[in-house]
């Protein structure tokens, strides 16, 4: 079969599972929760659309949610306009209240902040909200479905894993064709029926196990899956007719739910093997009755059991039925698809995001506001001014003159100025300190001008800066401020000769010092320490081991404080003691790398930036 054959059977396979996901959404979306649709604007996904939208009852809410959504118009607030006239507060519904009983349709689901889906998760797990803000507290109720639209192309966006644990239908419709697709046909009143029917479905307890052992056989570690897995279990039941979910129904559920989430393929099972028995020994063979006698009486253990409807099927034949099932909806390259989904999770901290969070004053994207006078060229925010304002103009009215209370129409106080607030992430600066003492520091120095080189060439890509410093003899030196310059920083490294003692605690000093530099400008610092921690050279430049090495301690502890993320690299021959002691002190990474090249150093300090990111906070 050729690559097209098979695309185009892909494409027709993934359409037949997004009709059968439409018609489960269509009977109760709220029951369900919603689904997933990775597939970029066209003609499939507008068909989809529009037969779900017609396909709910008339008047269903359906609110299409932007990822940038703000808080305010997501869960409500303060209606402003509303206030000034009644001169009293007045609540406006937000699009969660607006949409109780029906549909949020996620645009560009993959760039929603991980605040506003939380909160969007909070709402699916609860069915409501309590909202205080503004001066007033009630509980909204907002029963919902999401179908979230994923639009991102390859796998350098994701979306939060708070919705997709949540979203039990995840479909893939970017393969699919305008040749692939139908208009699906959906039977009104199949659907309509199995809307009454739904609360009566029965779950057999041997359904229920079989659907957790299929997850677990496909390595799923989260009990959502195989409790959203039934849900949608007994809305097929329902659109059957049937009264009791049987095993077609678990497993189309496990193709839809499943198969999606599986992050490895269940192994074959091993057939039992036989029992031994002896080479010179038959197994003993009852005695032939006559001819003429009558067959014996069977006991009741012997009877066979008969359901004249429903015969009951044992546990393992049914988990091996609902896996095959599932396993035929799992995309065949779905190796691949988890190979990238682990470098899109490093590539999403890495690529455009370089350094942390950090607080702006006009610059960046917006986060909120707060309760401020403005100054030092923060901008005020008009809107949040006046709704702090809004509430209190009659009592404000009353406490004036009558000459006074017509002629400021709302008043404004000093205590209802908010300011906006705004985020941006840093630039990056990845500080190398190296020792350059002893016979192999020409060695040492090769990796390191290696592993600056790469890292110079994707500067442009991460908006990173590269900074060096060496240490040897009885003092360290800046060879290389921050830059992005690669001729420079070769021209930097070119002449540093080696040899000498190991003034550690100096080396450790110097990077300390211009890493605090660094934060000052605004830059996020990687430090990355290449010694084999063995220093003999005080900070006097008095050769004496024991010292230097307490005082190296004591510098990468003043360093820790800095709380700058630390890579130690040890290049001694073998791992060495003092590597790890002295990586502990810094509370950095410890990397016994004593044959690495340039790549592998350039690949570490990548990866170890990438864990970095996890830990960085707004500043």
């Amino acid at each position: 079969m050729s690559g097209a054959q098979t695309n185009q059977r892909g494409g027709r396979r993934s359409w037949e599972l997004a009709c059968d996901a439409l018609r489960i959404l269509a009977v109760d979306p709220v029951e369900v929760g919603g689904a997933v649709l990775r597939c970029a604007a066209g003609p499939v996904r507008d068909e989809w659309l529009q037969a779900l939208q017609s396909a709910l009852p008339a008047h269903t809410p359906w609110r299409r949610m932007p990822a940038t959504i703000t808080d305010e118009r997501l869960l409500g607030g303060l209606d402003l306009a509303a206030t000034l006239r009644a001169g009293s507060p007045m609540v406006q519904a937000g699009l969660l209240r607006e949409t109780d009983g029906g549909i949020v349709l996620l645009a560009m689901a993959e760039r929603i902040e991980a605040a506003t889906a939380a909160r969007l998760a909070a709402v699916l797990d609860h069915g409501g909200f309590r909202l205080e803000r503004d001066g007033f507290a009630a509980t909204v109720q907002a029963r919902i479905a999401c179908v979230a639209l994923d639009e991102s192309f390859g796998d350098d966006e994701q979306l939060p894993n708070a919705l997709l644990q949540r979203l039990p239908l995840l479909l893939d419709l970017s393969n699919i064709g305008l040749d692939d697709f139908e208009a699906p046909t959906l039977d009104e009143r199949c659907i309509a029926s199995a809307r009454h029917k739904l609360k009566s479905v029965q779950s057999p307890p041997e359904i229920v196990e079989a659907l957790c052992a299929a997850a677990m056989a496909f390595g799923i570690d989260s009990i959502r899956a195989p409790l959203m897995a039934l849900r949608v279990a007994r809305i097929c039941a329902a659109l059957a007719g049937r009264a009791s979910v049987t095993s077609e129904d678990a497993s189309l559920a496990a193709g839809l739910v499943l198969a999606p989430r599986a992050t490895r393929i269940p192994a074959p099972a091993e057939p039992a093997p036989p029992e031994p028995q002896s080479a010179d020994q038959e197994p003993p063979q009852p005695p032939a009755p006559p001819p003429d006698a009558p067959p014996p009486p069977q006991t009741e253990a012997e009877q066979p059991q008969q359901d004249p409807e429903v015969q009951t099927q044992s546990v393992e034949p049914l988990q091996e039925q609902i896996l095959a099932a599932a396993q035929a909806a799992i995309p065949a390259d779905l190796l691949l698809h988890l190979l990238a989904r682990n470098a899109a999770a490093m590539r999403q901290r890495s690529q455009g995001r370089s350094g942390a969070l950090q607080q702006s004053r006009r610059r960046g994207r917006p986060a909120g506001v707060r309760q401020a006078v403005p100054r030092l060229g923060q901008r005020l925010s008009v809107v949040d001014t006046l709704r702090a304002a809004a509430p209190w103009q009659s009592l404000r009215r009353n406490a004036l003159p009558a000459q006074a209370s017509a002629r400021e129409r709302v008043q404004v106080r000093s205590e209802d100025f908010h300011v906006r607030r705004y985020k941006q992430r840093s630039e990056t600066a990845t500080l190398f300190i190296i020792d350059a003492s002893g016979s192999a520091a020409l060695h040492r120095l090769a990796e390191a001008k290696g592993a600056i080189e790469l890292l110079l060439a994707q500067c442009y890509i991460r908006r990173d800066q590269v900074a060096v410093i060496a240490f040897r003899g009885r003092a360290a030196e800046v060879l290389l401020p921050p830059t992005r310059s690669l001729v420079r920083a070769r021209r930097s490294l070119a002449g540093l000769p080696g040899g000498g003692g190991t003034p550690l605690a100096a080396g450790i000093d110097a990077g300390a010092a211009m890493a605090a530099s660094l934060v000052r400008a605004g830059l996020t610092p990687t430090v990355v320490l290449l010694t084999d921690g063995r220093g003999n050279v005080t900070r006097e430049g008095v050769g004496n081991r024991e010292q230097a090495t307490q005082e190296a301690l004591s510098a990468a502890k003043a360093l820790r404080s800095g709380g700058h993320r630390v890579l130690v690299i040890d290049t001694g021959p073998r791992p060495q003691p003092q590597a790890a002691q002295l990586s502990a002190a810094l509370g950095g990474l410890y990397l016994p790398l004593p044959h690495a090249d340039a790549s592998v150093l350039a690949t570490a300090v990548q990866r170890s930036r990438l864990s970095a990111d996890n830990r960085a906070v707004a500043r």
